[in-house]
């Protein structure tokens, strides 16, 4: 996708007002902001694990890179984990052993 449709794409995904009801309800501008990026630091955790990282783009969307270069606009985290697997080049089980030991370490 072009950095045009992920400017042009749709805003408030019901995943964004599901974690902290109350960061979105208010829309504050710096506590939107500031949820986007904690879970931001969160899923990095997990997409380290397969050479992956995310960062939030300044239009609302997310990108998506890995460690060869890749990368990809997705405009909410559901729309992550198919980009994910893609880039990855494998699937990217939230289950693995050895993810959630990496995970425990932390």
């Amino acid at each position: 996708m072009c950095s045009l449709c992920g400017v042009l794409g749709g805003r408030g995904h019901w995943t964004d007002r599901a974690s902290n009801p109350e960061a979105f309800r208010a829309r504050a501008p710096s506590t939107v902001a500031a949820e986007r990026q904690r879970r931001t630091r969160l899923v990095n955790r997990v997409l380290g694990h397969y050479g992956l990282s995310l960062a939030d783009w300044p239009a609302g969307a997310f990108v998506l890179r890995s460690h060869t270069g890749k990368t990809e606009l997705v405009d909410n985290l559901t729309e992550l984990w198919d980009a994910a697997e893609i880039l990855a080049g494998r699937a990217c089980d939230p289950l693995d052993g050895d993810l959630l030991a990496a995970l425990e370490e932390c």
